[in-house]
């Protein structure tokens, strides 16, 4: 017990950052994807044969290389980011693509009535998107959102690569340094509560939105 309380400290400093990858990566990814899902439904056809290479590119390729190319690849062509920064990037990057998806089915699956019918109502196209479709699409899309927001926790340990001190990387540390498993064993039980409380929270968002059958 005196060595998981020795050890701990650095366990929950690496902690923090593994929740600022994932904080930063979903305010910055869950808009983006929901953009890049309305362009892909759109009509113009340039635009969608653009992001459609992007959404393939970035779901056909590992996260790993996409973070290992972004930190070390971009100074060759004069674009250098921090650390912290290229994480982030290669994230936002990366899980915009899969949103992005995620909601275009969603919005394909509402009825084009409710678009006629909101025509109607004399209401815009932007009014008809956040007062009548999108209520609908976060029904619809929040459980698989929910399954990348938890594969984004488990996704941030990726991190460790590119020199980031991380949960994983300071559990690895303390393994290196002292010959023993316990570090991460320690670093599996804080995945595990992230998950865990993400999961309750998840939950609780569907349990909200159960009204609109």
């Amino acid at each position: 017990m005196n060595y998981v309380l020795e050890v701990l400290p650095s366990l929950l400093d690496g902690a923090k950052m593994t929740l600022q990858i994932f904080c930063w990566t979903l305010i910055g990814s869950l808009p983006l994807g929901l953009i890049v899902g309305l362009a892909l439904i759109s009509r113009f056809r340039l635009l969608k044969a653009i992001l459609r290479f992007y959404v393939w590119l970035m779901r056909g390729t590992p996260l790993l290389l996409q973070l290992i190319f972004v930190f070390y690849g971009l100074p060759l062509v004069g674009l250098t980011l921090g650390r912290f920064d290229a994480a982030l990037f290669a994230f936002i990057l990366n899980y915009t693509a899969y949103f992005a998806e995620i909601f275009r089915g969603g919005l394909q699956s509402i009825d084009k009535g409710q678009y006629e019918s909101a025509k109607v109502l004399r209401l815009t196209y932007w009014q008809t998107i956040r007062k009548i479709v999108t209520p609908q699409v976060v029904k619809i899309v929040l459980p698989s959102i929910g399954n990348e927001v938890i594969n984004l926790v488990k996704d941030s340990s990726l991190v460790y690569v590119i020199g980031i001190g991380d949960l994983l990387r300071a559990g690895n540390v303390a393994t290196s340094r002292d010959v023993t498993l316990v570090p991460l064993v320690m670093v599996g039980v804080v995945y595990l509560v992230m998950t865990a409380v993400l999961t309750f929270i998840l939950r609780k968002l569907e349990q909200y939105y159960s009204y609109w059958k």
